[in-house]
């Protein structure tokens, strides 16, 4: 039988009670209908989740937690998706799918024909927004690990210092594809994908000269929320990172 598994921002230790916070009390009483002494499933994200009993006392709601249970369903290897900045539907579509996929971060970045353009305030809230959608996305996979969520940045800033692993330029133009590159050894994979516009001659170079290669992926052009998803997918599938 599967519980109802929520995502815990306080730190959790095993045997103990806690408080839940109010919007995780909401919804498991007031959402999902879950009535005193439910069996659910906390976890903090670092790793371990725990089994707990739900005790609703009036309008506060407690958790009885069980032991430590270890459970990864992380990839063998990481795969960080620098994903040029696309509408927001399109964004929240590839931060849930990241997660679901498995993929170690997701880089938001601010590519020159970007559709979105955010300020500071409005930055702050859409990577709130997308936050949440992390944890619901690990609450509904089953992930006990929160997938990270870099700072928006442009890709000269990003690949400032390069990082380290095989860093994939994602081009339809381009003559070489994943099985051309990939190795048997779990390497981080880092890939840079573009926004509805694709990107832009100078950021091509920029990519190039931090040491990226070019790859295409199969004979079809791809929406830029599907390109880094179906890459991911492919990865895990070839190098059989399951």
């Amino acid at each position: 039988m599967s519980y109802a598994r929520f995502f815990c921002s306080l730190p959790l230790a095993p045997h103990t009670r806690v408080e839940l916070p109010t919007e995780l009390s909401h919804h498991a009483i007031r959402v999902l209908r879950l009535k005193d002494q439910s069996p659910i499933i906390l976890f903090d994200g670092s790793g371990a989740q725990y089994p707990a009993i739900l005790e609703i006392d009036g309008k506060r709601s407690f958790a009885q937690l069980g032991a430590a249970q270890t459970v990864c369903r992380e990839l063998k290897g990481k795969i960080t998706l620098a994903q040029g900045l696309a509408s927001s539907d399109k964004m929240d579509w590839v931060i849930e799918k990241a997660v679901e996929l498995g993929l170690h971060e997701v880089v938001p970045i601010r590519a020159r024909k970007s559709v979105l353009q955010l300020n500071p305030e409005r930055q702050a809230k859409r990577l709130a927004h997308w936050q949440g959608i992390i944890q619901a996305a690990s609450e509904q996979c089953g992930r006990n690990r929160l997938m990270q969520l870099a700072q928006p940045c442009t890709l000269e800033a990003y690949l400032r210092t390069p990082p380290k692993g095989l860093l994939l330029f994602c081009d339809p133009g381009a003559t070489l594809q994943l099985k051309d590159l990939l190795t048997p050894q779990h390497e981080d994979i880092i890939l840079l994908v573009g926004p509805e516009g694709g990107w832009t001659e100078d950021e091509q170079q920029t990519a190039l000269k931090a040491g990226a290669q070019a790859i295409c992926f199969g004979h079809r052009v791809l929406r830029t929320e599907t390109a880094g998803l179906a890459l991911s997918a492919a990865i895990s599938a070839l190098q059989a990172w399951e």
